[in-house]
């Protein structure tokens, strides 16, 4: 219904974090500090919305840049096993392709579905904010100057979790949010993990993500009678 439409925004990595460990141990709250609700049946992990919020107003989507969070330790962790060193200049290239594929594969799924972007505030512009957090990328790709009899191998790529919340963009009264945890795709048995793979899984991923939050605005709309 409305609510499963509604799946948005970042307030701050150390509440996401709170949020995914509460629903890691099976806690979860039926009403947020914000006031939100906790909607079920969704295809997110963890949906909350504003009662009774009419999204009618809405005609365009003001998206914010992704904010992008590595798993904790995730820098350490790689440097004990993976003979390629991981540097902070690594980790902060990694975030940057990774917010940009965010922008294309959201924005692209988005217009698609026939809803204009827009980069300002007005009373017709729902603001979204999302986040990628817990990303742990098994087989990290990088370095171009990787010798070539040295290969990295993995069942899966990796997994991410996706933190977003919606908001009026004049008042930046918060209408929902959502969290969801995902892992790639496991195979059965270990692959060659480089950067086209670990691209492909994320794009495999954000694909997903890009569609249920479509699919939503569109419950949303049909519900209002627009």
């Amino acid at each position: 219904m409305l609510a499963k439409a509604l799946v948005i925004r970042l307030i701050s990595v150390s509440m996401a974090l709170v949020g995914s460990q509460s629903f890691a141990s099976g806690e979860i709250s039926q009403v947020t500090v914000e006031g939100l609700h906790l909607v079920k049946d969704t295809e997110l992990a963890l949906v909350y919305a504003e009662p009774g919020v009419d999204l009618r107003q809405y005609h365009r989507i003001n998206l914010a840049p992704a904010y992008i969070a590595f798993k904790k330790n995730w820098k350490r962790n790689q440097n004990q096993t993976d003979p390629h060193k991981i540097e902070s200049s690594d980790m902060d290239k990694m975030k940057v392709e990774l917010a940009e594929l965010f922008r294309v594969v959201f924005s692209e799924t988005l217009e698609q579905g026939g809803y204009e972007l827009v980069t300002e505030r007005a009373e017709d512009v729902l603001l979204i904010r999302p986040a990628i957090i817990n990303l742990d990328v098994i087989s990290p790709d990088t370095t171009m100057s990787t010798a070539a009899n040295v290969h990295s191998y993995a069942e899966t790529v990796g997994e991410m979790t996706l933190y977003l919340e919606l908001y009026d963009s004049l008042t930046d009264d918060i209408i929902a949010k959502a969290l969801d945890p995902k892992e790639d795709r496991r195979t059965g048995y270990f692959l060659w993990q480089n950067r086209v793979t670990n691209r492909a899984a994320a794009n495999r991923i954000l694909k997903v993500w890009a569609n249920v939050l479509k699919q939503g605005l569109d419950e949303a709309s049909a519900v209002n009678g627009n």
